[in-house]
């Protein structure tokens, strides 16, 4: 199995705080109408890891990350950004505690409804050490400078896993959330002769509803069977949101699925993509995901075939049905971690790749109905190597996109980011 399929570790890092300040000036534009590339300084310095980045209202893009030190306890910190005033106020914390999980590939989440509150969720070990961990859902009512309204997402106490999140707005003041929950994980579906389990049960892919109040709903079981550690993702369509994740059929075919929320019900899930990838293990390659209007764009990474292949699809009508993918990158270099993002007049998409020489960031613009692409840039080369580099995340606005990276420096985990413009 390539080592690119090993399960997601978690990894220590430290987190000092940085000044405030701006994107680096503006470079010149590009003779040919392409987009460029320049430095966008974050707030965290040195030891900060699982970055999550979102577009918020007011023209507002947050920025969340871990930061653990050696010694002293996790903390889970955030900062607000617009392009006319820069980064609004220092970090702020959100959580701390040693019982806050840092994990590369399972990243915290924000998410900001309209009634102006403020969401988050992270993972959290159970007490007593008991093997498994949690989600924890806060949030703020003052825009981030407390977080008192906490609760745990998984109504069950199993210590199985539980995390993979995506977060969506549900109406003005309400959230709703999937995940990825191990409580069937152990439980036997029949019994050996000695009447211990012969059979153990599944990840589950669920969701629910929470109010401003943190009331939850009732859980949705949307998938009884579901990939083990692959990243969820979500988008809010034309007609309602639009999950997708990894899922895992009886005989380890784990391609990636989709479900639409419509009417307070999800459908039926439905394959994007016949890849016919069989794996004996979670590759930790879940979905990218992004919606405007009635169109959806879905990224994934496979190793169907025997070659690593990082795959593009669109759907014209919120999920019902997509077009054959195009394939963005392939080969031994590619590693996926895509993160992908839509807005007016492309389609962006970035991703990792690693060679003997190292790490290399890239992004790519498609046109919308993915029929060419428009541009090819690499955005970094990383000192990163495997899982350190975590997964980059990307958003987009008007002037362009956003996008922030984990890098290691000196031994050390560093967010770096970048603006990518006219």
């Amino acid at each position: 199995m390539n080592t690119r399929t090993a399960l997601a570790f978690a990894f220590a890092c430290s987190l000092p705080l940085l000044a405030a300040c701006k994107r680096d000036a503006t470079p010149p534009k590009p003779a040919n109408g392409d987009y460029a590339v320049q430095t966008w300084v974050l707030p965290a310095e040195a030891g900060s890891m699982a970055p999550d980045l979102v577009s918020a209202p007011g023209e507002r893009v947050l920025l969340s990350w871990i930061n653990r030190r050696g010694g002293r306890r996790n903390a889970l910190q955030f900062a607000s950004y617009t392009e006319q005033a820069g980064w609004q106020s220092q970090p702020r914390t959100i959580a701390v505690g040693n019982s806050l999980i840092a994990n590369a590939a399972d990243t915290p989440h924000l998410l900001a409804t309209p009634d102006g509150a403020l969401w988050a969720q992270w993972l959290q070990r159970q007490p007593d050490d008991a093997g498994g961990y949690d989600l924890v859902l806060a949030r703020s009512r003052d825009g981030g400078m407390a977080w008192t309204q906490i609760t745990r997402v998984n109504d069950d106490a199993r210590p199985v896993e539980h995390g993979f999140a995506a977060l969506w707005p549900d109406g003005a003041d309400a959230l709703g959330i999937a995940w990825l929950d191990g409580r069937a994980q152990g439980i036997g579906e029949a019994h050996g002769p000695d009447g211990h389990n012969a059979v153990s049960g599944a990840m589950q892919l669920r969701a629910n509803r929470f109010d401003m109040s943190l009331n939850r709903g009732v859980d949705a079981q949307v998938d009884a069977r579901s990939c083990d550690c692959c990243q969820t993702a979500v988008a809010m369509t034309a007609r309602g949101p639009l999950l997708a994740y990894r899922d895992r059929s009886d005989d380890e075919i784990r391609d990636i699925a989709v479900t639409r929320l419509e009417n307070g019900a999800w459908s039926a899930p439905k394959i994007i993509h016949a890849d016919g990838w069989k794996i004996d293990a979670c590759p930790v390659a879940g979905p990218a995901l992004a919606a405007s209007g009635d169109t959806a764009v879905v990224a994934w990474y496979s190793e169907a075939g025997g070659t690593p292949t990082l795959r593009l699809a669109r759907s014209p009508n919120s999920g019902d049905r997509f077009f054959a993918p195009v394939a963005v990158d392939a080969g031994a270099a590619v590693l996926g971690r895509a993160a992908v993002a839509i807005d007016t007049q492309q389609v962006w998409v970035a991703w990792l790749r690693e060679d003997a020489q190292g790490q290399t960031l890239m992004l790519a613009r498609y046109a919308l109905d993915l029929s060419k692409p428009l541009q090819k840039i690499q955005i970094a080369k990383l000192g990163a190597r495997g899982l350190a580099s975590g997964y980059p995340k990307l958003a987009v606005d008007a002037g362009g996109a956003w996008l922030v990276w984990t890098d290691v420096v000196k031994g050390a985990a560093h967010l770096k980011g970048a603006r990518i413009a006219r």
